[in-house]
């Protein structure tokens, strides 16, 4: 059996009135990626926490970061490729103010997806499982309403994680 690749994803969210909205991603030169929250592989070595927020900035150059609580981890086999790999899920928030804006992906090792052209924006929280590619938008619903219930399932992922 093959090991399973062991990823990082984030859920960034920023208030506004009116609710919570989920900074999100597309392609330019790829739109049939569908819709992507930041992600990725964890380098060897490498602390689920940094490379969470390795991929945040790599991926959508947002600022205003603070990273919280790890959420869920999924394991699913990879869509195309058919491995096993495991993505834990994080909540992070931003006091980032631009709505939408183009990225171009300058990772530290020069990895796949260097150079790479993204479109980052926000949508509303309660969109997101609707327009997320992958399986990315199965635990959504862990930062939609934040408050005690939120509170209690960060802190059992926690542990069920470490």
């Amino acid at each position: 059996m093959q090991p399973a690749r062991v990823r990082a994803a984030a859920y960034v969210t920023r208030s506004v009135p009116g609710g919570r909205e989920l900074l999100v991603f597309d392609h330019r030169d790829s739109p049939e990626a569908g819709t992507q929250v930041p992600a990725g592989g964890v380098d060897a070595g490498e602390l689920l926490t940094e490379a969470v927020l390795r991929e945040i900035t790599e991926e959508t150059g947002a600022t205003g970061i603070t990273l919280g609580s790890a959420l869920a981890v999924q394991q699913r086999p990879h869509p195309q490729t058919g491995q096993p790999q495991v993505t834990v899920f994080f909540h992070a928030q931003t006091t980032e103010t631009r709505d939408t804006w183009t990225h171009t992906v300058a990772s530290q090792d020069g990895g796949q997806d260097n150079g790479m052209v993204f479109r980052c924006y926000f949508i509303p929280a309660e969109q997101a499982v609707a327009l997320l590619a992958d399986n990315q938008g199965e635990f959504i619903h862990l930062v939609k309403r934040p408050g005690p219930l939120w509170q209690r399932w960060s802190s059992q992922a926690y542990w069920m994680i470490h």
